[in-house]
C-alpha cells in the first residue's frame, strides 16, 4: 500500500474582486493506487463534512504521494 496526500480545492472570489484557489480540506490515505486513494479521500471528506457529494463543498481533487523524510 502506499500513502497519498489528497487535497479538495475550491475557487473562490476575494474581498478584492480578484478569483483564488483555496484548500478545503487535506487528508492522508493509505490506498493501492491513485484512484483507489481519490475514491477513499471521497468518502472520508462527505463523512466530515456532513455531505452527500464531495463536489458542493470543492472543485477539484489533487492527489499526490505522500512524502516520507529519509
Amino acid at each position: 500500500m502506499s500513502r497519498f496526500v489528497v487535497l479538495f480545492m475550491k475557487d473562490v472570489l476575494g474581498g478584492n474582486g480578484r478569483e483564488a484557489e483555496v484548500c478545503q480540506s487535506t487528508i492522508e490515505i493509505d490506498a493501492a493506487s491513485e484512484g483507489d486513494a481519490r475514491e477513499l479521500a471521497k468518502k472520508k471528506f462527505c463523512e466530515t463534512q456532513s455531505l452527500c457529494d464531495w463536489s458542493l463543498h470543492a472543485d477539484r481533487i489533487r492527489i499526490r504521494p505522500a512524502d516520507f523524510p529519509s
